[in-house]
């Protein structure tokens, strides 16, 4: 029997305000290439604009009172802040080097590496079943990456493989963060992005040349939208989606993210994936939803009715609710 209480019309709310996020997302490739800034550049404005964006919607909501902070969930959400800004950098600098498409695609395999940090940190056990996913989604890295052996004896691209680096270096990056972020508990989300930001903005300075942004123009235009939509309004919307929705619902929204990516990536700039490459994606998006969702290979033997006769006044019901990563 269900336990999931959530109306229907609430439920419906929720989704509409995760697709439009994921929506969102999908076109953070296209301002961040156009703003015409360096990677560090971008995410520098990006958590500038964002604190500012941010910081005021939860001034003005009250999330401030009552925040929950203590100094050991202070600190874990700055640590987590760490990689999360860094986990932007690397995303950034990936597109320079493949295409907004294979980069988004290879930086979906960030469960895989939640997964195993969490066996490696906290002992969680890895079954056969979450080997099989992470091997069906290795041989879609390996079709989505494209790599030629050109590329691997020196004589292809040089700069194809630097950008597949920096997108599997951040996808590790986003799940080191995402493991660290989950133990800040009975604390607004907003409030942990936003401690993230205004660390990012610090962090960022001494990588960062102002100089280059006094030939920005009309171009600061995509660095403020990456901080008021691509932050702000981004992060309020999912975090609102959170609460409404249940974790398969999420997992599977997610995906509009890179679908959303991948088709302006076509649509501004030209680009398309190979036949093999588009082979790799559902064999990733298939691996992640199994992770996520705690889909099994083996068929679920049918569940035997008790005799008439047991008393179940005393037994006990477990809900066993699939544990999954949200973005």
């Amino acid at each position: 029997m269900s336990t999931d209480t959530r109306a229907p019309g609430t439920e419906k709310k929720g989704a509409t305000e995760l697709t439009l996020a994921m929506v969102l997302s999908g076109t953070l490739g296209v301002f961040v290439i156009e703003s015409g800034a360096s990677p560090f550049n971008v995410v520098f404005f990006r958590c500038l604009f964002g604190t500012a964006a941010l910081g005021l919607y939860c001034l003005v909501r009250g999330f401030f009172k009552n925040h929950n902070f203590t100094p050991k969930k202070l600190g874990l959400a700055a640590l987590g802040g760490v990689f999360i800004v860094f986990n932007w950098a690397f995303l950034f600098e990936s597109y320079e080097g493949t295409s907004i498409s294979v980069a988004t695609v290879v930086y979906h395999t960030q469960p895989f590496y939640v997964m195993l940090l969490g066996a490696l940190l906290f002992r969680d056990k890895l079954t056969a079943t979450k080997f099989g996913w992470l091997g069906i989604a290795f041989v879609g890295l390996i079709l989505v990456a494209g790599v030629s052996a050109s590329d691997l004896t020196g004589s292809g691209d040089s700069s194809y493989l630097a950008g597949l680096g920096y997108a599997l270096l951040a996808a590790v990056f986003y799940a080191v963060s995402t493991v660290i972020t989950k133990r800040v508990t009975g604390v607004r989300p907003h409030l942990v992005a936003l401690v993230q930001l205004v660390l990012g903005i610090f962090l960022l300075l001494p990588f960062t040349s102002l100089s280059e942004t006094k030939d920005l123009g009309a171009d600061w235009g995509w660095l403020v939208g990456l901080g008021l939509i691509h932050t702000c309004v981004m992060y309020v919307l999912m975090y609102s989606a959170y609460q409404k929705l249940p974790t398969p619902k999420i997992a599977v929204l997610a995906f509009v993210y890179p679908a959303v990516a991948m088709l302006m990536d076509w649509a501004v700039y030209g680009h398309s994936v190979s036949l093999l490459q588009a082979l790799g994606i559902p064999l990733i998006v298939a691996a992640s939803l199994g992770i996520n969702l705690g889909w099994s290979f083996k068929r679920q033997p049918k569940p035997v009715a008790a005799p008439a006769t047991q008393d179940t006044t005393t037994t006990d019901t477990q809900v066993t609710i699939p544990s999954g990563g949200t973005r």
